[in-house]
C-alpha cells in the first residue's frame, strides 16, 4: 500500500547547500541588514492585512486572495532569510528580494483555503497556547528564576545553531541529524504562525517531522 501523502496545508522547504563555507556565518548578520530593513516594513503590512482578514473571515468565511498571497510571500521571504542566516545556516546562497516562490534552497507554500470557519478567528490565538509553551523552549530565549536569581537560557534552536557554527568553523561540515532537527523546529514554528495568522483552520501537528 502506498504511503499516504502529507497533505498539511503549510509546507516548509529547506535544502542544505553543500559544501558550506566555514566562516561566512560570521558576517551574515551584516549581509542580511538590507533584508531586515525591508522585512520590518513587510511584517507591519502583514499585521495590518491580518487584522483586515480577521474581519473578512469573521463575516464572510473567506480570506481575500490578494491579501493571502501577499502574506504568504512575506512569510516566504522571512523564511528564506532565516534559513540563510541564524535560524538554520542552511545555505550560503544570498536570498532574493522577492515575495514570489523562486529557485532557492528554502521555500514556503501555504495552500489557499477556499472556505474558513468564521468563529475560529476568535479562538485560534487561544487554541495555540500549548504550542506557544513548547515553542518558547524550542526557539525562545530569556531568563528563568532560580535560587533567588535569574539564569539566562537559550532555546534549543539557538543552541543547535551555535553548535552548527562551531562545527562549520572547525570542520567545514554540517551534521545531517542536526539539520533535520533544526528544520523540524522551524517547520513547527511556521505552521503555528500560519495557523494563528488565520491562514488555515487545520490545527498544527505536535511533532518535529513531516
Amino acid at each position: 500500500m502506498a504511503k499516504e501523502k502529507n497533505t498539511y496545508p503549510v509546507q516548509l522547504k529547506g535544502e542544505l547547500t553543500e559544501p558550506p563555507s566555514r566562516a561566512l556565518w560570521l558576517v551574515k548578520w551584516l549581509l542580511i541588514i538590507p533584508h531586515v530593513i525591508v522585512l520590518c516594513f513587510l511584517f507591519i503590512a502583514f499585521a495590518v492585512l491580518t487584522i483586515i482578514a480577521f474581519f473578512a473571515i469573521l463575516f464572510s468565511g473567506r480570506y481575500p486572495r490578494g491579501m493571502f498571497d501577499f502574506n504568504v510571500g512575506v512569510l516566504r521571504w522571512g523564511w528564506r532569510v532565516a534559513f540563510y542566516a541564524y535560524s538554520a545556516l542552511g545555505t550560503d546562497n544570498y536570498p532574493p528580494f522577492t515575495l514570489k516562490s523562486v529557485d532557492y534552497p528554502a521555500d514556503l507554500q501555504i495552500e489557499y483555503p477556499e472556505k474558513l470557519k468564521n468563529w475560529m478567528v476568535l479562538v485560534k490565538w487561544f487554541l495555540a497556547i500549548p504550542h506557544y509553551a513548547i515553542l518558547a523552549a524550542l526557539t525562545g530565549w530569556g531568563y528563568s528564576a532560580a535560587n533567588h536569581g535569574e539564569t539566562p537560557f537559550l532555546g534549543l534552536l539557538w543552541v543547535l545553531v551555535i553548535i552548527v557554527a562551531v562545527l562549520l568553523l572547525f570542520t567545514g561540515r554540517y551534521h545531517k541529524d542536526i539539520f533535520k532537527l533544526v528544520m523540524g523546529i522551524n517547520r513547527w514554528s511556521y505552521r503555528v504562525i500560519a495557523y494563528v495568522g488565520l491562514m488555515t483552520d487545520e490545527y498544527p501537528h505536535f511533532r518535529l517531522w513531516e
